[in-house]
C-alpha cells in the first residue's frame, strides 16, 4: 500500500495541492500501473482519512504547546527510536506543529506494515505538510527529509 501512496504523491501532488482524478478513474489508473485492488482501496482510505484531518478542527492547545510527546507501547513497537527521534527533531525545528506530528503518527500507524521505517515517516511528513499547504519551500523540505546527510539535533 505504501508504494501506492508514494506513486500518488509523485504523480498527483502539484503546487501544494493534491489533485487526483475521481476515485474510480484513479483506481483504474492504479490497476493499470500494476497495483492490486485491495492495496488501492487501502491507499484511498488512508488518503481520505488524511483529508478528514485537514478539514477538521483541532483544539487550540494542539497548535502551540511545549509539552513533551510520550509514545504508547504500540507506537514504540511500530515506530523505532530513529523514527521517533526524527519526529522530535522536526517538532523542535518548527517544521511540524504538534497537531501535524499527531497526524503523522496516526497515518504511519494506519500503514499495514508491522514495522515503520524512516523513509515511510519522511514521506508521510511530506504528505501531511502538503495537505496543510505548508510546503512554502519544497526544495528545503525535500532536502531536509530526503537529503544525503542525516539531520542532527544540537
Amino acid at each position: 500500500m505504501f508504494e501506492i501512496l508514494v506513486y500518488l504523491f509523485e504523480n498527483y501532488f502539484v503546487a501544494e495541492e493534491f489533485i487526483p482524478p475521481d476515485q474510480d478513474s484513479l483506481a483504474v489508473k492504479l490497476t493499470a500501473a500494476g497495483f492490486e485492488s485491495e492495496e488501492i482501496s487501502q491507499a484511498l482510505d488512508w488518503l481520505s482519512a488524511l483529508e478528514d484531518f485537514a478539514k477538521g478542527e483541532n483544539p487550540p492547545a494542539w497548535s502551540a504547546t511545549r509539552s513533551v510527546r510520550l509514545y504508547s507501547d504500540l507506537e514504540m513497537r511500530r515506530i523505532d527510536a530513529e523514527g521517533r527521534g526524527f519526529l522530535e527533531f522536526l517538532s523542535l525545528a518548527g517544521v511540524l506543529q504538534p497537531v501535524e506530528r499527531e497526524w503523522v503518527i496516526d497515518r504511519v500507524l494506519a500503514l499495514p506494515d508491522e514495522e515503520i521505517f524512516l523513509d515511510q515517516i519522511k514521506w508521510t511528513v511530506l504528505m501531511v505538510l502538503w495537505s496543510q499547504g505548508r510546503t512554502k519551500d519544497p526544495i528545503f523540505l525535500e532536502d531536509l527529509l530526503f537529503g544525503e546527510s542525516p539531520a542532527k539535533m544540537h
